[in-house]
């Protein structure tokens, strides 16, 4: 407890998923929260946390969205310490089979709804004396495949948003980095609401053959927002139970005796 203590953050997508056990999860370490989505949902979390939470409608694709955004954490706290841009979208479809509009709608949430939360909250960190960006990737934004074109594109142009920031921002005391989870229980990636036991018999090349819940990630997600984490900028943090480290083989057989 306590590690965010006196903290005021922003997080994004917030309502649901990663950012909403990471909107939690902050608040149990002290930190004081507005969760920005456009999902409504979060309101009502914001109410369940308290005092120390907040809700904002927010795209964050729409700039003018932004500005009420951070004009409404200000207002509230006067501050900005903590920027998670965790909200995205995930559309699945060949090259082929994705048009520009969506290929370019994907972009503009996971990659320019990034670019934009930095350019709006920035200025406040200085201000404050520095702060920590904490971008939410993925390991398709490490390791490609077939099928994630358009998010697997804007995961890896976040990966160079990151640094990009990291040495514009530093000698400001700013700190960016990138968490890169794998296949997480949330709704996103598990629309169907599958059962952890039915999702972990695709996961058995893994390392840890199994998918993240998370509360696993929303930890990791706290050690960057953190001062635990105070010479760690520009760098790539993953938690995808060794999707792209390699692959676990069941059978060795293969291997020439």
């Amino acid at each position: 407890m306590g590690r965010l203590d006196g903290k005021i953050a922003i997080v994004t997508g917030g309502a649901n998923g990663i950012g909403a056990a990471t909107s939690r999860l902050f608040v149990e370490e002290g930190a004081r929260v507005m969760i920005a989505d456009v999902d409504g949902l979060g309101a009502a979390l914001a109410r369940s946390l308290g005092d120390s939470a907040a809700f904002v409608r927010t795209d964050v694709s729409c700039e003018s969205d932004w500005q009420v955004c951070v004009d409404a954490v200000v207002k509230r706290w006067s501050r900005i310490d903590i920027l998670v841009n965790n909200a995205a979208m995930l559309v699945v479809g060949s090259i082929l089979d994705t048009t520009k509009d969506t290929f370019e709608r994907v972009l503009s949430v996971n990659l320019v709804g990034a670019f934009l939360g930095i350019k709006s909250v920035v200025p406040i960190m200085k201000t404050g004396g520095g702060g920590s960006v904490v971008n939410v990737s993925s390991n398709a934004g490490l390791a490609a495949g077939n099928g994630l074109s358009a998010y697997s594109s804007s995961k890896f142009g976040l990966r160079g948003l990151t640094k990009v920031a990291a040495f514009e921002f530093g000698r400001d005391g700013i700190r960016v980095n990138s968490v890169h989870p794998g296949s997480t229980d949330t709704k996103m990636t598990n629309p169907n609401a599958k059962s952890l036991e039915e999702l972990a018999h695709s996961r058995k090349h893994l390392a840890l053959p199994r998918v993240a819940l998370p509360e696993e990630i929303a930890r990791m997600i706290l050690f960057l927002a953190s001062d635990e984490s105070s010479f760690s900028t520009g760098a790539e943090f993953i938690s995808d139970g060794g999707a792209v480290a390699g692959r676990y083989y069941e059978n060795f057989s293969f291997v020439q005796k």
